[in-house]
């Protein structure tokens, strides 16, 4: 399932979300400072809900929120394949030690919800009246966005070839939406070239978690 299409008039306010990585904490005081209200507001998570932070148990729980919607990240990907047996020296040394150390009814609970990742889309299509707005966890690989576009998906959850050619100078956006919002890379602050919106600043690394309004 690559792509995911969301309705936004079923929804009094959306928001989305950066790279929340384990930080469930920081994820539920941005809840609050925003009265966020699960009973008529959406939260999307550009992915990497899991991995570095404290709390990566607490952050997979979301995905049983009927007001959360979540890509998958490259973090859910390593996940995925390490549960398969591949490269799972890969997802220990980025952040995965913590599923390693589980026993019995935890661990059960954890293989449970990351095997729910596989079912996440890598691309939200968020319809808010004429306006498209498209979220993906690292990139959308193409000049010009099309709903169900065939792409290379490790594109769309590992390449940060658009954001590094932005930081040289190229201002070009993608065409066929309103706007793309990708998380993936830390930085400082969100950064917003074109149409183009980059909002992973790190939280799990001492930063703030951003949450930004869509609707």
């Amino acid at each position: 399932m690559y792509y995911h299409v969301l309705n936004g008039a079923e929804w009094r306010r959306i928001w989305v979300a950066g790279d929340i990585h384990g930080c469930r904490r920081e994820l539920e005081a941005q809840l609050q400072h925003h009265q966020f209200d699960p009973q008529q507001d959406l939260l999307i998570s550009v992915g990497d809900i899991i991995d570095r932070g404290p709390d990566s148990l607490g952050c997979l729980a979301l995905l049983d929120e009927p007001w959360f919607r979540c890509v998958r990240g490259n973090h859910e990907e390593m996940a995925l394949s390490a549960l398969q047996g591949q490269e799972m020296a890969l997802w220990r040394m980025n952040g995965g030690d913590w599923f390693f150390g589980l026993r019995g009814a935890a661990l059960i609970a954890a293989r449970h919800a990351l095997r729910r990742c596989r079912a996440l889309p890598l691309i939200l299509h968020l319809q808010l009246g004429e306006r498209i707005i498209v979220i993906a966890h690292a990139d959308y690989p193409a000049r010009e966005y099309a709903l169900n576009k065939p792409l290379d998906w490790q594109q769309v959850v590992w390449s940060r070839e658009r954001l590094e050619g932005l930081e040289s100078g190229d201002q070009a956006g993608i065409r066929g939406a309103d706007a793309f919002y990708f998380g993936h890379t830390p930085l400082k602050q969100p950064l917003t070239i074109a149409n183009l919106h980059y909002i992973d600043t790190g939280a799990v690394f001492g930063n703030h978690l951003t949450m930004l309004q869509l609707k």
